[in-house]
């Protein structure tokens, strides 16, 4: 069975360290892994982030990140 494409990208602060998130559509988690790491770069060529992720929408997706992790997340909307 074969996991849904990845549809959000988001950068951001856990504990300390920068961390890149990856979602589904549904905002499910995919996997995680440095922020620091080429794959980053390459998947955000060209796009703009969204420069929070406070709103509602990533509430449960992000339940374990602290408000000022969130304030502080970048969004990036993935090309399918």
């Amino acid at each position: 069975m074969h996991s849904p494409p990845a549809k959000y990208l988001v950068v951001i602060d856990a504990g300390g360290s920068m961390v890149a998130r990856l979602f589904d559509a549904n905002r499910l988690p995919l996997t995680d892994f440095d922020a620091s790491s080429e794959e980053v770069a390459v998947m955000t060529t060209g796009l703009q982030p969204q420069r929070s992720a406070l709103d509602a929408a990533w509430s449960r997706a992000l339940a374990g990140h602290n408000p000022d992790e969130r304030a502080g997340a970048e969004v990036y909307t993935l090309d399918l």
